[in-house]
């Protein structure tokens, strides 16, 4: 079974929340485009100033997705 990593972009500010909601339209837009298995996407409010926005993808697509989208950071998915 092939590890799942997932990508995470941070977002800092008043409109952190809406910026990391805008940003997962673009990260399923990619999965479309570059016709990935994925499509794990989504958001998370942390608090008031602090959102992400994030990607799973397959360990075998991590570089390309990575170097093509420039995430922050990046996990072991379980």
């Amino acid at each position: 079974m092939m590890r799942k990593i997932k990508l995470i972009w941070d977002f800092r500010g008043v409109m952190s929340a809406k910026t990391a909601e805008h940003h997962e339209i673009h990260l399923k837009e990619f999965i479309i485009t570059e016709k990935l298995g994925s499509n794990n996407t989504g958001f998370e409010i942390l608090n008031e100033m602090y959102a992400i926005a994030f990607m799973v993808v397959e360990e075998k697509d991590m570089i390309m997705v990575r170097d093509a989208l420039k995430p922050h950071r990046g996990e072991v998915f379980e």
